[in-house]
């Protein structure tokens, strides 16, 4: 993995991604305590920056591959940007997805004409397993969800924006909280960061209890979850960092933060009131991170990469009527 991998992704996204905003707000600035932007990736296509991803992978595929089709496995946000790449490029795909996602991420990515197979992930079945014996018995390609160099290097592409954009404010330096799961986006936008901003660093930010990567960096060792499930940060949720970004992020990122449920909601609020986004638990993590734990941040200016906007409506609501 490497810079000019970006670089070419971003050449093959350029006309099909969006260059999502980076918004302020002096309440934002207020509670966190310091100059806060906040990069909406919740207002690229899908709702997520997994549509850069899963296009960049697709579009890496020579033509004869991308026919025979492709497949994924995701809870939601992976499986939609690689279904709307896929069906742009006219590529067949299967996405595996866990029984126990949410029903809007399930029925969006069969709307986007991918073929959905459901496994029971809370039963302990495993996606690669089910992924794998498909792949093989009807010759696809998969695309990882993370451990994958095509989709980090597309990921990465939000590296180089903020890159670009933190400059235009005049700002060089600072920490890059972004929310984590296998730690795609996070490795991808830590390379970006050290070719384009190296003052800026990557920080990661997950759930409470589900916080392997955090835990991974603090002792230099792959740390794993008890279990991969029970959270409303379900976006997010893996069981350890994948084997191809831990050592980007060992070697890049800063002391990871671990936040509450409670303050993911609280921080989805304070995204609607404030920013007039919609973003779900496991994007509003970084938020939560950036608002909550100035103690542990050092420097005067954060970027908060918030993402997913298929947000669950109970779930919403919820945090509306707790903390709007």
């Amino acid at each position: 993995m490497n810079i000019d991998m970006i670089q070419a992704a971003a050449l093959r996204l350029n006309g099909h991604a969006r260059r999502t905003p980076m918004l302020t707000s002096p309440f934002l600035d207020e509670i966190a305590g310091r100059r806060l932007l906040v990069k909406a990736e919740c207002l690229q296509h899908t709702g997520s920056f997994k549509f850069r991803g899963g296009w960049s992978a697709v579009s890496a595929l020579d033509a004869d591959t991308r026919k025979h089709g492709i497949i994924a496995y995701s809870s939601g946000n992976h499986a939609q940007g690689v279904a709307m790449a896929a069906a742009a490029h006219d590529a067949p795909a299967v996405i595996v997805m866990p029984k126990n996602a949410p029903t809007l991420k399930i029925d969006n990515t069969r709307a986007l004409g991918a073929e959905v197979v459901l496994y029971d992930r809370a039963g302990g079945e495993s996606r690669e397993e089910v992924g794998g014996a498909i792949a093989q018995a009807r010759g696809l390609t998969l695309i990882r969800p993370y451990d994958e160099p095509e989709v980090i290097a597309g990921q990465g592409t939000v590296g180089l924006e903020i890159a670009a954009q933190a400059a235009e404010m005049g700002i060089t330096s600072g920490d890059v909280v972004t929310c984590c799961g296998g730690g795609g986006l996070s490795s991808g936008i830590a390379l970006a960061l050290e070719a384009k901003a190296p003052d800026m660093r990557v920080r990661t930010a997950e759930p409470k209890d589900f916080d392997d990567v955090a835990r991974s960096l603090a002792t230099g060792t792959v740390q794993s979850n008890a279990r991969e499930s029970g959270s409303l940060c379900d976006a997010i949720i893996t069981r350890q960092p994948g084997e191809l970004t831990f050592p980007i992020l060992s070697r890049l990122a800063g002391p990871g933060f671990a936040v509450t449920e409670d303050d993911a909601l609280r921080a989805m609020a304070l995204a609607f009131k404030r920013l007039k986004l919609v973003v779900e638990p496991g994007g509003a993590v970084s938020l939560a991170a950036a608002l909550f734990h100035g103690d542990e941040i050092e420097g005067y200016a954060v970027v908060a990469v918030a993402t997913g906007g298929n947000v669950d409506a109970d779930v919403f609501s919820e945090a509306l009527r707790r903390y709007a």
